[in-house]
């Protein structure tokens, strides 16, 4: 009867899951004293779903109120006010439901030996805090969260119970929405998505209290916000009146900043906004009186989701070559490095600069235009190299006490014979791990790094700090991307997209597109013997090479393009 009694609540829950879509507001004068205000969700206010929950049923177990507790925390409305009803007076006013969203899979509800203390033990899917950044989990991922119950007039009330919601995978999917927020590269060029879960009624503020709380953990000090630190929202919402998001912030800050600063907070907060239809533009506001913004040209806009070069590097008969419009020549003004049995090569986005390795992975060169090659480095293994924008190249591989290090050189102006400006990091979450791959991403603020530990592969996208003039100093701590396979080839595919794969010169290979955005891979078409993969503007430009030549991902399969060449590579 209790399996009964469950399919019951969850068959109610589901019908109370209502997606309001009704239709959009009236035009509304861009011009005049009068508009329309929505509320500080804003983005879709009309359109966002609405979950209503059930209140406490009658003689409810304790077990039925702490599953009904969960699903009426799907329930967002009026600061959770139906979720709240499940707990005592006491812990209904402490409870936090902001806090943090832990996103299961399946649970289930499993007394304890104590008295009226019970765990939810869930199988996590994803964890989202109250920032909105997420951490996807791989299946098996286990939480319990304790509650203790009492009675309060005769019915079972939860009077302890930690802050935060859990809800089901398929809801979430529902009511959440994965959203950049923007922030600058430091040299203020590039816009750089840092990617946020919002419930999708409640955006705009979100998104604005995410930005002025900086960037997640693996941007920290690799990207730069035109907010300074302790800037806040000078009330508690965001209001868009006809169009335009009014920003009120404190109003010091705000007002002693210069208006290039002021400027660059307004594209910042116009960026952001980008995902949410009813806002136009952005008011900056000081304890709501509005501040005047002129954009009198000194301030570029950022590019965002930067492009690479429509050639790429490759090698053919065992020496560089462009391969561009289906076809492969000679890399201008390049001498023949025949000699040196090249692989992996890799050409920067910035100048003419090009490095490989030999066929051995084992010495990394570059060679410059009039200047013959020049060993950077000889390891027991190296990754394949990248360049990033500032012209720096990379690579990783076993330093002289066994441990991994990841290496950057300049060798763009500097002269024959003149030792090439280097850098060697070792940062501590690479401690043991073997890197497979190391791409930087296009606007140099972030590096995809494949690496090993006791032979589980991990997906991960690190934060480059540099100094003041680009040159790198250290790695952030990382974030993981799940992936369906145990891929050793990367690359960046767009600016919160990557394609992975494992290769294999035998077997039907199957590469994948994991995204920031999203904690599920998406799998391309399998094609054999893949053992290299490139990308240029977007997933329609992904390669893959084989013995048979190398292919052009085209819909849901692989296209023939060019044989004779192998290892092609956009810049980058």
């Amino acid at each position: 009867m209790r399996g009964a009694g469950k399919l019951t609540r969850l068959a109610g829950a589901l019908l109370a899951l209502v997606l309001l879509l009704l239709t959009s507001c009236a035009q509304i004068p861009r011009s005049g004293p009068v508009g329309k205000s929505t509320d500080e969700s804003a983005g879709k206010p009309n359109n966002a779903p609405v979950f209503f929950p059930v209140a406490p049923r009658a003689g409810a177990g304790p077990e039925a109120m702490i599953e009904d507790f969960y699903l009426a925390g799907s329930g967002y409305e009026d600061d959770y006010a139906v979720a709240r009803q499940y707990l005592t007076q006491a812990s209904s006013v402490k409870w936090k439901p902001d806090q943090r969203v832990l996103v299961f899979r399946s649970a289930r509800v499993v007394r304890t030996a104590v008295e009226n203390v019970f765990n939810y033990e869930l199988d996590l899917a994803y964890s989202v805090d109250a920032d909105g950044i997420a951490t996807p989990l791989p299946e098996g991922s286990k939480e319990s969260i304790p509650a203790t119950l009492t009675k309060v007039d005769g019915e079972w009330r939860i009077s302890e119970i930690p802050d935060g919601t859990a809800i089901p995978e398929q809801t979430f999917k529902v009511i959440y929405g994965a959203y950049p927020i923007y922030f600058y590269d430091p040299t203020f060029t590039y816009a750089v998505p840092d990617m946020r879960w919002f419930i999708k009624k409640k955006t705009v503020k979100a998104m604005t209290s995410a930005l002025l709380g900086g960037p997640a953990p693996y941007l920290k000090g690799a990207v730069v916000s035109a907010f300074p630190s302790g800037m806040k929202l000078a009330r508690e919402s965001v209001p868009v009146v006809s169009g335009a998001a009014q920003v009120d912030l404190t109003a010091k800050e705000l007002v002693d900043a210069s208006n290039e600063d002021r400027l660059r907070m307004q594209t910042q907060l116009a960026l952001t906004f980008r995902s949410q239809p009813d806002v136009i533009n952005v008011e900056l506001r000081a304890n709501q009186d509005l501040v005047r913004v002129e954009d009198d040209g000194s301030v570029l806009p950022p590019v965002r989701d930067k492009d690479v070069p429509a050639h790429q590097i490759a090698v053919s008969n065992n020496d560089l070559v462009r391969y561009e419009n289906n076809k492969l020549g000679p890399l201008p003004d390049i001498q023949s490095v025949r000699a040196l049995a090249p692989r992996v090569p890799a050409e920067s986005p910035v100048s003419q600069a090009a490095a490989f390795l030999n066929a051995g992975r084992t010495t990394l060169y570059s060679i410059l235009p009039g200047q013959p090659a020049r060993a950077l480095t000889t390891r027991a293994g190296l990754s394949r190299p990248s360049f990033d924008r500032y012209d720096w190249v990379w690579t990783a591989g076993p330093g002289s006490n066994g441990a991994t290090e990841v290496l950057a050189y300049h060798p763009a102006g500097t002269a024959p014979g003149a030792n090439v400006p280097a850098v060697t990091m070792t940062p501590p979450w690479l401690a043991g791990r073997s890197i497979k791959e190391f791409r930087v991403s296009r606007e140099g603020t972030r590096a995809l790094v494949i690496s090993e530990l006791n032979g589980k592969t991990s997906v991960q996208i690190t934060g480059i700090i540099r100094n003041g003039d680009g040159t790198p100093r250290d790695l952030t701590a990382p974030i993981t991307l799940l992936s369906a396979r145990a891929p050793d080839r990367g690359v960046w595919v767009n600016d919160t997209t990557v394609a992975v794969m494992k290769s294999s010169a035998n077997d039907n290979v199957t590469p994948e597109l994991l995204s920031l955005t999203s904690g599920a891979p998406q799998l391309l078409a399998p094609w054999p013997g893949l053992t290299a993969l490139s990308a240029g503007n977007g997933p329609t430009e992904i390669y893959g090479q084989s013995t048979e030549g190398i292919f052009q991902r085209l819909g849901n399969g692989w296209s023939p393009q060019v044989k004779g060449a192998i290892d092609p590579s956009y810049p980058g």
